[in-house]
């Protein structure tokens, strides 16, 4: 018991010490919003197919004799001129042709954490992709996340279903897990492809928090919360919760778990939905049984096959940050990472 005592106090005087740090770094990330009219970010392209062929060439150079290599050189490039020649002659002879006569490839990425902050980038590099999509081209997404609050993936994933209304191409690509809110986004893929030990599935809903009220009651220490609205907080951590406190979050837990399995259903109609929604998880090859992917395949096999018909370019939003900001970013994922391996919970449900 003393033990159990001392932990306690330990987490109390962890939330007081977090509390005060958040205080703080909200006021210095605040002192980084005096340009926040000026524009904060840019697009960057990379041609991949330029990328890959520079390393090509530098492999080449070190395993081939000079002469072979520099001989495949000059029969590459005046291919690659008289292809140039061919649809310039192309373009002249016929209207409204298009710039290239290869199809394009689109290539986004979006690392997940709880708040699924990557969805401004997302959101900014859809923006710029969108217009430029003609037909037969398509967009990638390389996707790694394990999930997180439900606010912050439904927003995510919606910006996806921007590129499935406007009726282009999405493939998604997981190498390493998207489960949770994350599968809530790849499900909007018109494809998922994922490696074999990929993790997929999850498709459910948490939420937990630790209470102090017994402790708090055996020191005499009195915890007042004031609300408006008979739900308007269910359980609280330093407050007495109810037996109706629970029932009406298990029913708030099971109305957002109606509503995955529905976004998923409606995304994925062919999908047992009642089979897949039990909150488990499928590594790659179960997953593909069980129809949550489409086929078995990393996303660089997958960027290497298109690279022989395609122009491919990987499009990302950088952000431009002060240093007010990256301070106050880099003090706040520690407060979460700390959190995280203490509570493992955050005060919203999960998926």
């Amino acid at each position: 018991m003393e033990y159990l005592y001392e932990y306690g106090l330990f987490l109390a005087r962890a939330v007081t010490v977090v509390a005060a740090i958040l205080l703080v770094v909200g006021g210095v990330v605040a002192l980084g919003q005096r340009h926040k009219g000026q524009p904060r970010g840019h697009i960057e392209i990379c041609k991949l197919n330029d990328r890959y062929e520079q390393i090509g060439d530098a492999l080449r150079a070190a395993i081939v004799e000079p002469e072979v290599h520099k001989a495949e050189l000059k029969a590459r490039h005046k291919a690659e001129k008289a292809a140039a020649k061919a649809s310039k002659r192309r373009a002249k002879n016929q209207e409204n042709t298009s710039e290239s006569d290869r199809n394009r490839l689109f290539v986004l990425n979006f690392d997940g954490d709880l708040r699924a902050g990557a969805t401004d980038q997302l959101r900014e590099e859809i923006s710029a992709v969108l217009p430029q999509v003609g037909e037969g081209d398509e967009i990638l997404l390389r996707l790694e996340s394990p999930g997180g609050l439900v606010h912050g993936y439904g927003l995510a994933a919606s910006q996806l279903k921007r590129i499935t209304d406007a009726g282009a191409r999405l493939t998604v690509a997981v190498d390493k897990v998207a489960a949770s809110g994350g599968y809530m986004m790849a499900c909007v893929g018109q494809r998922i492809i994922a490696a074999p030990f990929a993790v997929l599935g999850s498709i459910g809903v948490l939420a937990q928090l630790p209470n102090f009220h017994r402790l708090l009651k055996k020191h005499d220490i009195d915890f007042e919360l004031m609300t408006a609205g008979e739900y308007k907080r269910t359980l609280t951590l330093f407050g007495e919760n109810t037996d109706k406190g629970r029932e009406k979050f298990i029913e708030d837990l099971e109305t957002t778990h109606g509503l995955f399995k529905a976004f998923v259903a409606e995304n994925r109609p062919a999908l047992d939905i009642d089979r897949v929604a039990t909150g488990e998880i499928w590594y790659g090859r179960d997953a593909l049984d069980v129809g949550l992917v489409d086929a078995l395949q990393t996303s660089d096999a997958f960027i290497q096959e298109q690279l022989r018909e395609r122009d491919v370019f990987e499009v990302k939003y950088v952000q431009k940050k002060h240093w007010q900001e990256k301070l106050g970013m880099a003090a706040e994922g520690a407060i979460e990472r700390g959190l995280l391996k203490i509570w493992q919970h955050d005060r919203g449900p999960h998926i």
